[in-house]
């Protein structure tokens, strides 16, 4: 049986109530000392918090934090599938009259910020390393209930919600391979080893072996995910590697910078160079040629993770494995045959 409050007010020889308020952030009446008390044996014990024993300190706040990576000064909605997820989660936690609020986190020490002085019922956590999810300690999340969407964390105070990212890599290989292409190349951001692109970098290698086409590393190229980086990465590309007939993105925006980068050079899409893309973000129907890309299930990733944030917070059982939703293969414009040579 784990611990609970009980066991750590015993232990600090205070109430249970106090450390209910200190576990949720409700500092101001407790001592510095007997803060650093509970909290030193909140961490040596390993206690998670749980909806019930976040109710002893306040009733529902009716808040979820959205909590996103900022870079920068650039804005957060800048990145299409961030617009569409914020759209897809306020709609799903309106209709249990919740309210979302959104956060930019430039460094880790934020995280905490939020959560533990919002006042949250939940929040969401979209686009951070697995690093950083890792590194979270029941200190820092108090009683929120936290749901990482996108990320591969082992971290048990986080519950997970993501998209089959191996088995889209592979359907946009697959489909290229199909085509005819062999000199494949991959796009995106750095990856770690785990992640998001560290799983779509592995369908992509996972294809190539299967159809015996050898893995060329100088075709693995690091590109933010944003247009202008896409849009440089296209202007080089036939340059530094003219023989690739074929570029396998990790988002949709990447891609379609890709594509005005390979015309400003000179090239055709899908004459020349084919191109997919990732997410299926409403932008990639309204380009020309329409992007051909690999769909997430937007809708169904947001209603699960309000799924999952309300049952902790109703003090029912988490799911024994991360939910990973399909995902599926979108044919437009982008992709076709290689050039005769």
């Amino acid at each position: 049986m784990g611990v609970t409050l009980k066991d750590i007010a015993a232990e600090a020889g205070v109430s249970l109530m106090t450390v209910s308020n200190v576990v949720n952030g409700k500092q101001a009446r407790v001592s510095a000392a007997t803060r650093e008390r509970i909290m030193r044996i909140v961490k040596e014990r390993g206690y998670v918090p749980s909806a019930s024993a976040r109710s002893l300190a306040a009733r529902s706040s009716r808040l979820v934090g959205l909590l996103v990576p900022a870079v920068g000064e650039s804005s957060l909605t800048i990145d299409p599938h961030t617009v569409e997820v914020v759209g897809m989660l306020e709609r799903e936690l309106r209709r249990l009259d919740y309210h979302l609020m959104l956060r930019g986190i430039s460094r880790h020490g934020e995280i905490t910020e939020a959560l533990r002085s919002w006042n949250l019922d939940g929040a969401v956590l979209l686009g951070f390393n697995d690093v950083v999810i890792d590194r979270l300690t029941a200190a820092d999340v108090g009683g929120v209930a936290l749901v990482a969407m996108d990320s591969y964390s082992e971290n048990p105070l986080a519950l997970e919600v993501r998209s089959d990212d191996f088995g889209g890599a592979e359907l946009a290989t697959r489909h290229l391979v199909g085509l005819g292409h062999r000199r494949i190349a991959f796009a995106g951001p750095a990856f770690s080893a785990t992640g998001v692109v560290r799983r779509r970098f592995e369908g992509y290698r996972k294809v190539l072996a299967e159809h015996g086409i050898g893995f060329d590393p100088d075709l693995v190229s690091e590109v933010e995910t944003t247009h202008a980086d896409g849009l440089a990465y296209g202007r080089r590309l036939p340059r530094e590697h003219p023989d690739v007939t074929a570029v396998f993105t990790t988002a949709d925006i990447l891609a379609i910078g890709l594509i005005e980068g390979l015309a400003a050079a000179g090239r055709s899409v899908p004459g020349d160079v084919s191109v997919v893309g990732y997410d299926n973000a409403d932008l990639a129907a309204y380009v020309t040629p329409k992007l051909t890309t690999v769909a997430q299930d937007l809708p169904g990733k947001a209603a699960e993770a309000v799924r999952l944030m309300m049952d902790r917070l109703a003090g029912r059982d988490r799911p024994a494995q991360a939910v990973s939703l399909d995902v599926a293969l979108i044919e437009r414009g982008t992709a076709g045959p290689p050039p005769a040579r």
